[in-house]
């Protein structure tokens, strides 16, 4: 799928979907990086486990989102 095709007009639903997609994204992907770096979030866990744990949670946003870029090949 291009993002920039302009000629495939993307359904209201989509948009919505897309839309929602990149504030989840970016909600989990800075809450990862906060896991890493900001010693004052989740303090009860020690550094190695906050920052593997900070890792999955950035893995598992990319992941997301990329599954939201792909087409559907049952949607017009």
């Amino acid at each position: 799928m291009s993002l920039n095709n302009n000629e495939e007009q993307k359904s209201p639903k989509r948009r919505f979907l897309l839309i929602l997609g990149g504030v989840v994204f970016v909600g989990l992907f800075t809450m990862g990086l906060l896991l890493i770096v900001w010693s004052g979030f989740l303090p009860q866990l020690p550094k190695p486990q906050r920052t593997i744990f900070g890792a999955v949670v950035i893995l598992y946003s990319i992941l997301r989102f990329a599954r939201y870029l792909r087409k559907d090949p049952n949607e017009r």
